[in-house]
This record gives structure tokens, sequence and C-alpha cells, in this order.
């Protein structure tokens, strides 16, 4: 499970060394991609090709299914890690999320999400205003 959050920095190159507790689980072929919100999603290979395989096989004539899978299909690269657990991330990518030099890299569970510093502290601190009001609306669905 990849959890946490931690502040990295960008070479010149666009390589980001991955935090050292997520390099064993993100060791190998990994797909980076466009995520939600302007981040991106980091994932190993096989994970990544089950998330794609849930947009398939739920129905490839619902044109909602169709252009979320493409968004994320088209806005990926598949890479691996280096020897010194580095990833190399492309200009499309690091200019969709807005990647300069500092960054966030948050384990989400079943992926690593990596946010431009200062996104991700606006965005985590809207969502730390709002966490009771969304807890609660699960809770009134059954999910909490």
């Amino acid at each position: 499970m990849l959890l946490g959050e931690y502040q990295h920095t960008l070479d010149a190159k666009g390589r980001l060394s991955l935090p050292a507790k997520f390099r064993s689980v993100m060791a190998g072929r990994i797909v980076v991609s466009k995520g939600i919100e302007h981040c991106l999603y980091v994932y190993p290979v096989e994970d990544f090709e089950q998330f794609l395989s849930k947009l398939t096989t739920s129905g490839e004539f619902d044109s909602t299914l169709r252009n979320v899978r493409r968004f994320f299909a088209a806005g990926a690269h598949e890479t691996e890690t280096d020897s010194a657990g580095r990833i190399g991330i492309p200009s499309v990518l690091r200019e969709y999320a807005e990647l300069d030099r500092d960054v966030a890299v948050i384990g989400n569970g079943d992926r690593i999400e990596i946010w431009d510093t200062e996104a991700w502290a606006a965005y985590n601190g809207e969502i730390t205003e709002n966490i009771g009001g969304m807890t609660e609306q699960l809770s009134k669905l059954g999910l909490g």
C-alpha cells in the first residue's frame, strides 16, 4: 500500500527520485499518466492495465467511458525506474501537471500522485477545510 506525503524535486532532465518507501512497489515497469485535478498518476504497469480494463469492460458503447479511457490511455507513458529509484517524466506530462521543480509525491493506496507543491498545498488545504461535510455525505450514502 502506498501512503504518505513527500516533498521532492525534479532534476534538470525531468527525473524524479521516488521516495524510498515507494520504490519496492514501483520497481520495474510503471505507467505515468495524466490524473484528475492536474496531477499525475503513477501505477505499476499491471495495475494500470487493470484500471483501463475496468473502463473497457463497462461498455464500449458508452461515450463517457470511451472519453475517460482515452484521457488516461493517450495521456500515459510507460517507463521503468532506474537503478537510483528515479523515473523520467515526459515534458508533455510535466506541462499538464504544471510541474517545474518542487513536487509533492503522494501515496494514494494503489497509486502515487505527483503534484506541483503549491497546487498540492492549495488542494489539500481546501479538502482539509471540507472533510467534515464530505464524510457526512458519505455516511448518508451508507459508506461511512
